[in-house]
């Protein structure tokens, strides 16, 4: 899909303030309300807008220890590939899975989780059950200087 000017003030815009009016969001990009919502409603459509979220605060609902997580496979099969994904996409605790590249690992998983016994309680009672994983390495996060959720559009 080709994307204006117009089309990247209101993706924009929209990462900021999810919950941004119509009209509002006409006045900030410089259009009226009904193109806007036309244009809107078209990136919606064409799937470059996935989904409308709200950001919550991990730690004041006392999620206090960030985890990426490192997982090695014994195989590297299709369908042990695949049941691995489908196991820890059931997790709420793994907030991100990615297959990566460059690494002894096969998995990057970013897990949050309250404390300490909460991630051993996690890592033996469901990571290391899993079939197939024959690796964990886990990096806890001190800090984290910079969060956003915004792409450069």
């Amino acid at each position: 899909m080709k994307i204006d000017k117009y089309d990247r003030a209101i993706l924009n815009e929209i990462q900021r303030n999810g919950r941004i009016t119509n009209a509002e969001l006409a006045e900030k990009v410089g259009l009226s309300p009904s193109p806007c919502l036309r244009r809107t409603k078209q990136l919606e459509d064409s799937g470059l807008i996935l989904r409308h979220v709200t950001l919550l605060d991990r730690k004041k609902l006392g999620l206090d220890l960030m985890v990426y997580v490192q997982i090695s496979m014994d195989r590297h099969t299709p369908e042990r590939f695949e049941r691995f994904e489908n196991t820890v996409a059931t997790f709420s605790e793994v907030l991100e899975c990615h297959l990566i590249t460059g690494q002894d690992a096969d998995y990057l998983l970013k897990v949050v989780v309250k404390d300490m016994d909460d991630y051993q309680r996690f890592l033996l009672g469901y990571l290391t059950r899993i079939e197939g994983v024959s690796g964990v390495h886990s990096s806890f996060v001190l800090k984290q200087p910079v969060m956003r959720t915004e792409l450069p559009v």
